[in-house]
């Protein structure tokens, strides 16, 4: 069979054959009168041996290298494969998400699309001031698509670079609430931290019905930091678990403010309708009290749940700071009274 024939059976080109002849990978049985290469069946079956390597990726060398050694082990050149080709699916994914993302910029021209993709690049820097400077510009323009600030937010360890990120987020008006969701699902404790914290600056309803749900996320941390941000808003379901902040003493400080400003009705302007008022500030000086009675608390706790009392406008936290001003632990007397004082002044 002549060359031409070979290539019209085998899908390769005279050109490529001739290339495969002077690297030695095929070797025509013969020459006609003529001059023209022969081959042979046998050829044909090599030359579909080499086109089959060659579709797993192995370069020229390695596919001659399989076919002449006879030592040759494929399980090692196969691993390298592998992981050859896992890094280049990275590196497409990679870049295609990236032209996502300034697909999702809508650039208005070249000179957009190259500062977005400085920014792009600016927030994976291993330079913690880069990073920071991309998220204050990314915020002041929101250049960068809200995907791409959720993504680095989640990812950052950088507290200040951390909450310029956040600002960010919370400039850009787009809808990163459904990512961040995600978030609170993630298997890292640091990363559910993030995305509690990110949801806390999100001003929009989406976030609070989300931070609500937090209130009951199997993570202790979630579900503190949803409370406080819950407060803020002036969200009354989140109460039971500042008290119970209190009690732990963790983050107790903000949990008794954030408890004092629901208490006064004191939510910041444009929160979700609160749940204020002197019906409130009596269930926060309830729940207080109650926590107060139970014999499981130490006597530090029950210091802290009196002091709380102190910022708890009405008469059921009067009356209960009037009992804890005689009881047995002279330490949390002691403060009821100062607190009672310094109320009868105001």
């Amino acid at each position: 069979m002549l060359i031409g024939d070979v290539a019209r059976r085998s899908g390769v080109s005279a050109r490529m054959l001739r290339h495969y002849e002077s690297l030695g990978l095929v070797r025509p049985t013969g020459r006609t009168g003529s001059g023209y290469r022969r081959y042979a069946d046998e050829d044909i079956r090599r030359i579909f041996h080499i086109e089959s390597l060659r579709s797993l990726g192995l370069s020229l060398r390695d596919v001659g290298r399989a076919l002449d050694d006879p030592g040759f082990a494929p399980a090692e050149l196969v691993e390298d494969l592998i992981l050859r080709t896992r890094e280049r699916i990275a590196a497409e994914t990679e870049l295609l998400t990236r032209l996502r993302r300034i697909d999702a910029a809508e650039p208005a021209g070249w000179e957009e699309v190259l500062r977005v993709v400085a920014l792009l690049q600016a927030l994976e820097s291993k330079s913690p001031g880069a990073r920071q400077r991309a998220a204050l510009s990314a915020g002041e323009d929101a250049a960068v698509p809200v995907e791409a600030l959720v993504e680095a937010v989640l990812g950052e360890s950088d507290p200040i670079v951390a909450g310029a990120l956040r600002w960010a987020l919370a400039q850009s008006g787009g809808d990163g609430t459904a990512l961040l969701a995600e978030g609170l699902d993630s298997s890292a404790a640091e990363v559910r931290e993030r995305a509690v914290r990110s949801l806390a600056e999100l001003p929009d309803g989406t976030a609070t019905a989300l931070l609500r749900d937090a209130l009951g996320h199997p993570d202790a941390v979630v579900r503190r930091y949803a409370a406080l941000a819950l407060g803020a808003r002036g969200v009354a379901d989140a109460v039971p678990t500042l008290i119970d902040m209190i009690v732990g003493a963790t983050n107790d400080a903000d949990a008794a403010d954030a408890l004092g400003a629901l208490a006064n009705g004191s939510a910041p302007v444009g929160s979700p309708a609160p749940v204020n008022g002197p019906a409130l500030a009596d269930r926060i000086a309830a729940g207080l009290v109650d926590r107060l009675a139970q014999e499981d608390i130490g006597p530090d706790a029950r210091r802290r749940l009196t002091q709380a009392l102190a910022d708890v406008p009405g008469g059921t936290a009067s009356r209960a700071l009037e009992a804890l001003a005689r009881d047995e632990d002279r330490a949390v007397a002691l403060t009821a009274t100062y607190i009672l004082k310094l109320r009868d002044t105001r």
